[in-house]
């Protein structure tokens, strides 16, 4: 139990212990469903506009756009706005709650994505592409500091790469859905690639609703002076799990003092972050500038390369997407329970690696003209199988090495960066080096995002934190604790 103690304002508590005592639960599957299926609707966004590219440059789609301005302008005004949008919410999400921001962002997202579906001219379409990603980077902030506050220290590695890895999820389910709205068949031109946006807000209003059951952080209540709220939902918690196992939780390891305040400073978080915490940064930075370039650039002109180098019909192309799809989800959902247990270290870095050389191994049999559409295919799920677990570690590497105060702001802040490196440069070069025409260009493309995939292998060999089963105060001690007990990983 909380137990506050003089003087006003100090509080000791075990909150954070009892979190992360608790086994896994149907409480918890709550917390996945409610929060990390949105990654879904991200994965369906992206990979429809990657593979209605063609179509919407034809004449009669009802927008007078090319192709290469829906893979790349589009493309990069999308990741523009994540990047903002993950900088503007990832502070009011530090500062005024995860709850409250995982809802307004998720609003956010929704209304943009129904305004592009109404697109009448080409500005309307790039306006409401950067205002769908504001709200998606919003999301990326709340949703993930979110879900490794209030998931056990010994499942949360796991959890956090399959919900991040769900994207892919949604990019089979966004390829299908293409390969029905692009056949003229059964929609007309200007109608389908409509449809599928429309399609993507009523699943984001059935995750809406089920959001609104998930509860604020505790951790976050605890801090921000509302420590009486925190151990309401933690006993809520803790009685829901003990009637659905029968038997009574074991007692908790451990307990923290804390100062409790209503904000932190802007230039506290940078200090913490860039000064006190400079290795994890490196690391952050790293991570996230590999997998954005490669991820961005591969995501938004798979489809292009496939229609230009092996004359795959626009209506087909979102078949070979379902299949690279799957193989990203396949990373992540096969190999996260070993983040958890053989550890963070090395498999972050040999994710990294092994993604890197199979790259330039893709690279090599491109440049010889010995690859088909269906080789390259599969050439890319081997690749994407272990970028796909790297890319998702990266996001939950910078959620748990730096102090809760910041966390959501790291999130924010890593992600924008990173992803204004390689996440807006990333679809503008591949576009401009695939839409040549030219095999060595394309292979130029490719050897770029495998360079930087290999360059964060190695950093993140160097200096990954061993975050594997330990509670996120032993990883970074919160900024507003004067002292932290035995907080034994259970």
């Amino acid at each position: 139990m909380s137990v506050t103690a003089p003087p006003p304002g100090t509080v000791t508590t075990a909150i954070p212990a009892r979190l992360d005592r608790l086994p896994w639960s149907r409480w918890h599957w709550t917390i996945v469903i409610g929060l990390g299926t949105v990654w879904i609707l991200d994965g369906l966004e992206v990979t429809v506009v990657g593979n209605i590219a063609s179509r919407l440059s034809e004449p009669g789609s009802g927008l007078p756009i090319t192709s290469g301005q829906v893979t790349g302008l589009a493309a990069a005004l999308y990741v523009a706005g994540a990047c903002s949008g993950a900088l503007f919410w990832g502070r009011l999400t530090d500062r005024y709650g995860r709850k409250k921001l995982f809802m307004i962002t998720l609003a956010v997202y929704l209304g943009a994505t129904a305004l592009t579906a109404v697109s009448f001219q080409s500005w309307w379409f790039f306006l409401f592409r950067f205002l769908t990603g504001f709200g998606i980077g919003g999301e990326y902030a709340a949703i993930n500091s979110a879900i490794d506050e209030l998931i056990p220290a010994n499942y949360r590695g796991r959890v956090d790469l399959i919900i991040n890895g769900s994207f892919w999820l949604g990019a089979v389910g966004g390829s299908l859905l293409s390969i029905l709205a692009l056949n003229t068949s059964f929609l007309p031109k200007d109608v389908g690639w409509r449809l599928t946006f429309a399609l993507g807000v009523v699943l984001g209003l059935a995750i809406l609703l089920v959001r609104r059951h998930v509860p604020e952080s505790p951790r976050w209540l605890l801090i921000h002076g509302r420590e009486q709220e925190a151990e309401r939902v933690v006993s809520e918690i803790e009685r829901r799990v003990e009637a659905e196992k029968g038997q009574p939780l074991p007692p908790p390891r451990g307990v923290i003092t804390i100062h409790q305040r209503e904000s932190i400073g802007f230039a506290t978080i940078a200090r913490t972050v860039f000064h006190d915490y400079r290795k994890r940064a490196i690391l952050g930075f790293s991570l996230f500038i590999g997998q954005a370039f490669l991820y961005n650039a591969i995501t938004f002109g798979f489809g292009a390369i496939l229609t230009r180098f092996f004359n795959v019909p626009a209506d087909h192309t979102g078949y070979y997407f379902a299949v690279i799809a799957i193989g990203n989800f396949c990373g992540p959902l096969l190999l996260g329970k070993l983040f958890d247990t053989v550890g963070r270290r090395v498999m972050i870095s040999s994710t990294y690696l092994l993604s890197g050389v199979l790259l330039f191994g893709t690279a090599w049999l491109f440049s010889r003209g010995v690859l088909s559409a269906g080789t390259l295919t599969a050439c890319w799920c081997a690749v994407l199988f272990f970028a796909s677990a790297g890319a998702s570690s990266a996001y939950l590497t910078v959620s748990e090495v730096f102090p809760m105060e910041t966390r959501a702001m790291s999130i924010a802040f890593f992600y924008a960066i990173g992803t204004a490196a390689g996440g807006i440069s990333g679809p503008i070069l591949f576009a401009e080096l695939t839409n040549t025409g030219r095999v060595g260009d394309t292979v130029l493309a490719f050897q770029i995002g495998a360079a930087l995939m290999c360059a964060a292998g190695l950093v993140a060999a160097l200096l990954a934190v061993r975050a594997e089963r330990r509670s996120l105060e032993d990883i970074a001690k919160p900024l507003t604790a004067t002292t932290v007990g035995a907080q034994a990983t259970p």
